[in-house]
């Protein structure tokens, strides 16, 4: 199947270490950057082609790293892309799934109020409960958490790798069940 759709390009990927180990989940827009540069292999595709003037490039659903990567054993760089991975893209207050672009980080204790910018005080939250929320606790909003935020460590990691796995066929083999 032939793509001009940029969504295509965010489809995730599983990243491999060289030991076929799994390492990271990443857009397959960065997996193609990294296939082209010769730093990995693409192990398995998506179904889709990246066409261009010069060749047509089938993008990856599995990329493996040609050198290995010694990964350190402790918990992930507090970003949004990770918040929303442990959050799983859900808004932490009603329920409701969404696209990364459609969810906002909420402080669940404000910063107003001295809350910082930690695992432990940031959750996906869609933009109506974000409104509803303002610069209150959520106990003063009449609101609770679904979950308890908590940091994204390595097990963390891996076991969302698993459950995004069981949506794409291709990466079964490679995750550790």
């Amino acid at each position: 199947m032939l793509t001009d759709n940029a969504n295509v390009l965010l489809t995730p990927v599983l990243v491999l270490n060289a030991t076929y180990e799994p390492i990271n989940v990443c857009a397959a827009r960065r997996a193609v950057v990294l296939v082209l540069k010769g730093v990995a292999r693409s192990e398995e595709s998506n179904g889709h082609i990246l066409r261009c003037s010069q060749f047509h490039f089938p993008l990856p659903s599995v990329i493996r790293l040609l050198d290995y990567r010694r990964i350190p054993q402790r918990s992930r760089a507090l970003s949004r892309k990770n918040i929303l991975m442990r959050d799983r893209n859900t808004c932490q207050y009603c329920g409701r799934l969404a696209t990364a672009p459609e969810l906002t980080l909420d402080h669940v204790v404000p910063r107003s109020r001295g809350g910082k910018s930690t695992w432990e005080n940031l959750v996906a939250c869609c933009k109506p409960c974000n409104h509803q929320k303002r610069d209150r606790l959520p106990a003063e909003a009449d609101m609770t958490l679904l979950r308890p935020p908590r940091p994204l460590n390595l097990h963390t990691s891996r076991h969302l790798m698993r459950m995004m796995g069981k949506s794409d066929e291709k990466w079964r083999k490679y995750l550790f069940y």
